[in-house]
């Protein structure tokens, strides 16, 4: 069982309104709820201030209820106001949160992600709201006998450090929007399977020195899915990997008989019959290549490496799939 509480909140008091949260809280639920074939994934449950009041009362109750009971995957993700105050706590801001009750503690939040295991094995949490960095950085949890921060299974990404401000861009959160794009299948390996791991690496990789830094920091001994998409590579394709090189250092001979294009080959291989077995195997192998599993022997290109009677080899990232695929795992 997966499941996940999505709260966003857009509507503050007093001129503090944000625009880009319940946006934000809406296509985040809808994308984790299933995965790219239409397959259910997380149990979603979407808390927004366009519909319901997000108060200090029904952010404590929700959250609670998100870390109680058995699941595989627990994730929370809040977009909405964060901040530190004067005694240097972080806080997400509920709708009605003032001085000396803003919301929820950072703390707290963390603490009943850590003593939800091992009832839930694995717990996720997210936030696009300003000053969240500082989750994790909580020097005492009240958890007796726990000396981590961050308890096992537990998944901490944060829009921005701890000192910074989260930036709303296009109608979504700078980070969430980011975010919404490798889950749709932009941060997937090439068995499809997108992770929190690779979710921050595309965020790191597309925001750039001088803007908000995300922060992610895992305490975790299990492959975290968030959602699986079509593989890049058919996994039965990857199955094979090890028939195809017996050792990972093996080289794959290829001749002209691989290559089904009689019209543009050199003139002295035209009639050399091709072979329906080879040329099917040769598209499965540029396939391979075209997502950097395999690469052509002493030729800049797979086509010439079949009409130069080369071959190909494994890369390093094909020699762990091959792995993958040899140890049953794919």
């Amino acid at each position: 069982m997966k499941k996940a509480l999505v709260i966003g909140i857009d509507d503050y008091p007093d001129g503090n309104e944000l625009s880009g949260c319940v946006n934000d809280a809406i296509s985040v639920g809808t994308i984790l709820a299933t995965n790219g074939d239409g397959a259910p994934n997380f149990d979603v449950r979407t808390l927004t201030s366009n519909e319901e009041t997000v108060d200090c009362q029904a952010l404590d109750a929700a959250i609670s209820s998100l870390f109680s009971d058995t699941a595989e995957i627990a994730l929370f993700y809040f977009a909405g106001h964060g901040l530190i105050n004067s005694a240097g706590e972080g806080y997400i801001v509920a709708q009605d949160g003032k001085p000396g009750a803003w919301g929820l503690p950072l703390s707290e939040i963390l603490t009943r992600a850590n003593i939800a295991h091992p009832n839930i094995t694995s717990s996720v949490i997210i936030l696009d709201s300003c000053n969240s960095g500082q989750l994790g950085e909580v020097p005492s949890l009240g958890n007796a006998g726990n000396v981590s921060a961050i308890g096992d299974g537990v998944t901490i990404l944060t829009a921005c450090h701890r000192s910074q401000t989260a930036s709303e861009f296009n109608g979504h959160g700078l980070f969430t929007g980011i975010m919404i794009d490798s889950l749709s299948g932009s941060a997937a390996d090439i068995c499809g399977r997108i992770t929190p791991a690779s979710v921050y690496s595309s965020v790191d990789q597309i925001l750039g020195t001088w803007d908000q830094r995300p922060i992610y920091k895992a305490n975790v001994q299990s492959f975290i899915t968030l959602r699986e998409v079509a593989p890049k590579v058919p996994l039965e394709i990857l199955r094979k990997l090890p028939v195809y090189f017996e050792e990972p250092t093996n080289q794959f001979d290829l001749d002209p008989s691989f290559e089904p294009d009689r019209e543009n080959v050199p003139e002295e291989f035209k009639k050399v019959p091709v072979s329906e077995e080879n040329a099917a195997v040769f598209k499965e192998l540029q396939l391979c290549n075209r997502h950097g599993l395999v690469v052509p022997v002493d030729a800049d290109h797979m086509y010439y490496a079949a009409i130069n009677s080369t071959g190909c080899k494994l890369t390093a990232l094909g020699a762990h799939y091959r792995k993958q695929a040899e140890l049953g795992r794919i």
